[in-house]
């Protein structure tokens, strides 16, 4: 044990009075013998790990949020740690019972006053970055777009100064495919909704091989098939003669665009445009205690601006949702709720699992138990307003207020999917760490321990550990949180992912077969 340690007097977290576990707070976690209240800890327990507050007998409900997470597989005494191997997962609520729209919060007090600088577009959205977006129709025409777009920022992005990047939406969808499957509808709806994102500025550029199934008119149902095409730049075409040849025709169909694009200037817009993407990833049992709560907070004052907020991964509502549904603002966005839920239960059947394949190694190492346990607060980045929409995956948002659009829990599935969504800007939580980040839009990292914030410094944006140790409230902390997104939304502040430069590939969702 480090002399921190030593000093350091014993902290724990107990979320609900009925609650009979608590979290460690102490960096390091607590030896066996530490007298935490009246309570003697029998085992050593990890920084945020639950000890128990009570004897808890054999199939004995273990309670935190004020929630069921599990039943004791063994009889654990008081001052017992609990990790994921002594826990029966619970039975998840059953779809067809829950209350819909039963519960709907009341609109909280309108937020005016609050503005970002954002580059405004003719379909009305807005959008936080300026960027040039090259669709591909299928991967085989990845690399000829990534050696274009080295080429067009070396060359071309200096000369407009008002654009901000150049990104290839590179994937591996297009060919090999059952492209007339049901679920196809999925992967072609994405793909058509990424081009249109805000922070592309309504222009499209799409790079095809010229074989593929995925006709590259398809990703621009909007328009008739004679105008779309002249957004296409087929590397089949008998016109091309070698490699040469396919990177000048992109960069005159590239350098046309960057002249639209570069008349586009940040003016002044109300807070009720942004469009803010909510997700965690590496996610600890601080999760949802500091930054989640915190960042519903900041939600909510997105909402009360009039803005957007959209929040996601389907495994991580699915046992919390009997919270959500009654929440819905009718009984229509309700069922939406549960037709999502649905689908993605047959979707996890159909491949033989479950569930229970969530959460990964490093949450359990975070003190994250189970699916239940890691569900509770995933939604705590909800807030507390009224759920105003339910969007399958890739539908575009027509709504503003509070939004759940279906996705995985993958970090990069997710992301690319609430960019297909009309997101353009992302908050993301994580307990554990992680260097992720997105090419089409600022992504701002929240570590949930200032453990993380402090080793990591130059990688997470924002530190809510401060609600773990009691110097700073949700609220205060929420705040401070809203006020930075505003200010990465103008271009005021630069996350740390995009000062390095570090972004994940596009990961689109395909359920459809793979021929």
């Amino acid at each position: 044990m480090n002399q921190q340690v030593a000093m350091e007097a014993p902290r724990s977290i107990r979320l609900n009075p009925s609650d009979n576990v608590a979290i460690v707070v102490n960096s390091g976690g607590l030896p066996a013998g530490t007298q935490m209240g009246d309570i003697t800890l029998i085992d050593h327990v990890p920084q945020a790990h639950k000890v128990t507050l009570a004897d808890i007998p054999e199939g004995g409900a273990i309670t935190r949020y004020g929630e069921v997470i599990g039943y004791a597989i063994k009889a654990l005494p008081r001052g017992s740690w609990v990790n994921e191997l002594l826990l029966e997962l619970p039975t998840p609520p059953e779809l067809a019972s829950l209350p819909l729209a039963t519960k709907v919060p009341a609109d909280l007090p309108a937020l005016e006053g609050y503005t970002f600088e954002g580059y405004r577009n003719a379909d009305g959205t807005v959008g936080t970055r300026n960027v040039l977006g090259i669709s591909t129709s299928v991967h085989c025409v990845a690399g000829v777009v990534d050696h274009a777009v080295r080429i067009i920022k070396e060359r071309l992005l200096p000369k407009y100064p008002n654009v901000d990047d150049v990104v290839g939406l590179n994937h591996l969808y297009g060919c090999g495919v059952a492209i007339n499957a049901p679920e196809a509808v999925v992967p072609i709806r994405t793909l058509q909704n990424l081009a249109r994102n805000p922070n592309f500025g309504g222009e499209i550029l799409v790079v095809g091989l010229g074989c593929e199934k995925l006709r590259p008119e398809t990703l621009m149902p909007e328009l008739p098939s004679d105008q779309a095409m002249r957004n296409v730049l087929s590397l089949q075409d008998e016109g091309f003669t070698g490699f040469q040849a396919m990177i000048d025709g992109i960069l005159a169909m590239a350098e046309e665009r960057l002249e639209q694009l570069n008349r586009r200037t940040r003016e002044t817009v109300p807070a009720s445009e942004l469009v803010v993407g909510l997700q965690c990833g590496g996610s600890d049992a601080f999760s949802g205690v500091t930054a989640n709560p915190a960042l519903g907070y900041a939600a909510d004052l997105i909402v009360r601006a009039g803005g957007t907020v959209m929040f996601s991964e389907v495994t991580e509502v699915r046992d919390a949702v009997h919270l959500l549904t009654p929440r819905c603002a009718d009984e229509e966005t309700g069922r939406a709720m549960l037709r999502e839920m649905k689908w993605y239960d047959d979707y996890l059947a159909q491949g033989r699992t479950d569930r229970s394949a969530n959460p990964s190694p490093g949450n359990k190492k975070g003190g994250l138990s189970n699916i239940v346990e890691k569900a509770l607060g995933s939604i705590a980045k909800s807030g507390s307003s009224k759920i105003s929409q339910v969007l399958a995956p890739g539908e575009r948002v027509t709504k503003k207020g509070l939004i759940f659009a279906a996705t995985p829990a993958s970090d990069f599935v997710c992301g690319t999917q609430q960019l297909a969504s009309g997101m353009t800007l992302q908050v993301f939580t994580t307990g554990r760490g992680t260097p992720y980040g997105l090419a089409a839009a600022p992504v701002i990292k929240v570590a949930t321990r200032t453990d993380l914030a402090k080793r990591w410094h130059d990688l997470m944006d924002f530190d809510a550990g401060p609600v773990a140790t009691g110097e700073a409230t949700i609220e205060e902390v929420g705040q401070q949180l809203f006020e930075l997104i505003l200010d990465v939304a103008s271009g005021r502040k630069k996350p740390w992912s995009d000062v390095w430069g570090i972004h994940n590939a596009l990961a689109v969702f395909n359920p459809a077969p793979v021929t």
